[in-house]
């Protein structure tokens, strides 16, 4: 009988251990669900830009591509008020989806996303870079972003190397020989 003992203080002691944490995952849940959900990052970053000024806008996107972050965070906190984590978030969208200053009167302009043609420019330059080896190039531009650029990469990884410069072309200022070049970097 004395050798059950001490296996049954142990069985005691673990589900007292379990309950509690038990308990303690329950509470941390119970408070979660009373918090908005969270925003995906391209919706984050457009609710961002709508509470910025121009000026403001301007001042964050030229410290995002001077690689400031704790600089423009601090200026997204002092703009907007919000919390440091939320205007961490923010910056964080805004650097990996830009967006287009829009005024508070603009009315928003359906885009079509397959048309090309006519590039928009942004108020910030995107930097685009591609090396291989030795070889590194660089395409800045205030018409490309994310998406666009993604689109080239896509183009040029797929084997039309021409259409991709053609784009890159439409979307920057250089010379359809200097993005061939770029291209050529890329479609590995």
């Amino acid at each position: 009988m004395e050798s059950l003992v001490i296996p049954a203080l142990i069985l005691v002691v673990v589900a007292a251990g379990v309950a509690l944490a038990a308990r303690a995952v329950s509470r941390r849940m119970a408070g979660r669900s009373g918090q908005a959900p969270a925003l995906d990052p391209v919706e984050l970053a457009r609710a961002a830009s709508a509470r910025l000024t121009e000026d403001q806008h301007r001042r964050l996107y030229a410290l995002i591509a001077q690689g400031q972050a704790m600089a423009a965070i601090k200026l997204y906190y002092e703009s907007t008020g919000d919390g440091l984590r939320a205007s961490r978030d923010a910056v964080g969208a805004l650097a990996a989806h830009p967006q287009p200053y829009r005024s508070p009167t603009a009315e928003p302009v359906a885009a079509d996303p397959d048309d090309d043609d006519v590039p928009q420019r942004f108020p910030y330059r995107y930097r685009a870079i591609a090396s291989k080896g030795d070889v590194t190039r660089e395409v800045s531009s205030n018409m490309l972003n994310d998406e666009i650029y993604g689109r080239i990469r896509t183009l040029a990884r797929s084997g039309d190397a021409e259409g991709a410069a053609n784009a890159l072309t439409r979307h920057s200022d250089i010379s359809l020989k200097q993005a061939r070049e770029f291209i050529a970097l890329l479609d590995d």
